[in-house]
């Protein structure tokens, strides 16, 4: 598909008003993507698991415009409250897609907005964000167009999603996601995400993440800024391939369940990508030094126990602990016991692998 697939016929009839609500999770990068050309382009391809409590629930509802006009116009509320802050995004999102979706310019939109995780609590939110409004814009298109497939509806929505957070397109569907076009898996893409077409050993099907809360609030570099800075990076073709590479062997290890394998990739993809960051110019260090501290506890557990317990990380201090469902509890006590002294008020999050988003 092309981006003219999802640019739609004249509309015939447009409602005067509606409402719309989508829950759309976050997710976690187990081949992680880092470097973008325009238009939310990705430099390597990339695959997710789909969470499930970390999530944000959105409702969208529109007016039409007594006036006809070509201004985008909307009132944005988190939890309740106007954020002029997060104005600026929407409105670049808004007009990004203004080309897929006109209607938009046709009405007033009022988007309200929440997550289930704490605000600042450093968990990424535009991945869920932009998610949950592409989700309740594609219903809209689909109260004026009527003829919508289910599978033109979340490719659509997962496109629309990218243009406003490239990650946000992994958090359409549920389970395992893929992102950006690449030779080992037919029917991938640039322009949106798809779920992994490959057999998944039933041991994934139900991991556990565990997010280890190590520092909350803004980051001190924003993850456009350090996307850019992989244009000139000196080791920047090493990791786009090595990004091809690690996805093609997940294949195989993700169809035997194959533990000890999936940890070597996961960590040293989680480790690369802070690595990358180390090594840009200008350079910056988001870990803290209690992620390395969990990082160091969780490999002595790992020798200890036989656990196969594992680390990645995002662009930020927090460490998402993976592991099998069968070993729940265990975790749970050694997370308690050895590794909440080193998150910040002692919070952390239980989520798990989810089957994606949700109409409310």
């Amino acid at each position: 598909m092309t981006e003219k697939d999802f640019v739609p016929n004249s509309y015939k009839v447009l409602p005067e008003e509606g409402r719309v609500t989508w829950k759309a999770p976050s997710n976690i990068a187990l081949v992680k993507y880092w470097g973008k050309k325009p238009d939310q382009i990705p430099a390597n391809p990339s695959i997710s698991f789909t969470l499930d409590t970390s999530a944000t629930t959105t409702t969208l509802a529109f007016r039409r415009k007594r006036r006809a006009d070509s201004k985008i116009s909307f009132d944005l509320f988190f939890e309740g409250e106007p954020k002029e802050s997060f104005n600026p995004k929407i409105q670049t999102f808004l007009e990004r897609i203004e080309n897929y979706v006109p209607f938009v310019k046709d009405y007033h939109l009022t988007i309200e907005t929440s997550n289930s995780f704490p605000h600042s609590s450093g968990i990424a939110s535009s991945a869920s964000g932009m998610a949950a409004l592409a989700l309740c814009l594609m219903s809209m298109e689909k109260q004026i167009l009527g003829d919508i497939t289910a599978d033109f509806f979340n490719r659509k929505a997962s496109f629309l999603a990218r243009l406003g957070s490239g990650s946000a397109c992994r958090s359409i569907e549920g389970g395992l996601i893929q992102w950006g076009g690449t030779d080992s898996i037919s029917g991938s893409s640039d322009l949106f995400g798809i779920q992994y077409p490959f057999e998944v050993h039933p041991v994934f099907q139900d991991f556990q993440d565990t997010i280890l809360l190590v520092h909350k609030g803004q980051k001190q570099v924003s993850s456009t800024v350090g996307h850019n800075l992989m244009h000139d990076h000196p080791y920047a073709e090493g990791r786009f391939s090595q990004a091809h590479e690690n996805l093609k062997n997940l294949k195989p290890i993700l169809a035997q369940g194959d533990l000890e394998a999936f940890i070597k990739i996961v960590e040293s993809e989680a480790l690369t990508l802070h690595a990358m960051m180390l090594t840009s110019l200008p350079y910056f260090i988001l870990m803290k030094p209690d992620t390395l501290e969990i990082i160091n506890k969780i490999w002595q557990y790992r020798e200890k126990t036989n656990h196969s317990v594992c680390f990645t990380l995002d662009a930020g201090a927090n460490v998402h602990m993976l592991y099998p469902k069968s070993i729940k509890d265990v975790v749970s006590q050694f997370i308690q016991n050895e590794l909440v002294a080193h998150c910040e008020n002692g919070q952390w999050i239980d989520d798990q692998l989810g089957k994606g988003a949700v109409l409310l």
